[in-house]
């Protein structure tokens, strides 16, 4: 009897908590037109970020903070700075990074954003260095 009810029980776990395993995350980059410092990031880091573990947890996707927000993102409150690198799971923040603090801390914070949601990412030394 106790193997037929934990069996149920698991069962139901599983209908009811979705698994992070199939949870979507990306990072939002709200930017704007005539900001420096986003056009710093993309010099340096916009034609990697992709190439890199970082950029397979979680992929880029960009929003002009001067359009209405997308209806498939909730943030916990408003954009005022740009570049502003927004954790997304499942369309919803968890984590934010105001503006570029250069690339070696920007990798830095980014991957503790990574960690404190357990999203798993492999570091890819094979980048280095990352600008030239």
């Amino acid at each position: 009897m106790f193997k037929v009810l934990t069996s149920i029980f698991i069962l139901a776990m599983g209908l009811v908590v979705p698994s992070l395993g199939n949870a979507q995350t990306t990072l939002l980059m709200a930017e704007e037109p005539g900001c420096v410092w986003c056009a710093a990031w993309n010099r340096e880091l916009g034609h990697i970020y992709d190439k890199t573990g970082e950029g397979a947890a979680a992929p880029l996707r960009r929003f002009d903070i001067t359009d209405p927000i997308p209806e498939d993102i909730v943030l916990s409150r408003a954009i005022n700075f740009t570049p502003t690198f927004v954790l997304l799971i499942d369309g919803t923040e968890v984590s934010r990074l105001e503006g570029y603090p250069g690339e070696d801390f920007f990798w830095g914070l980014l991957g503790m954003m990574l960690k404190e949601q357990d999203i798993p990412f492999e570091i890819k030394t094979s980048l280095e260095p990352l600008s030239q």
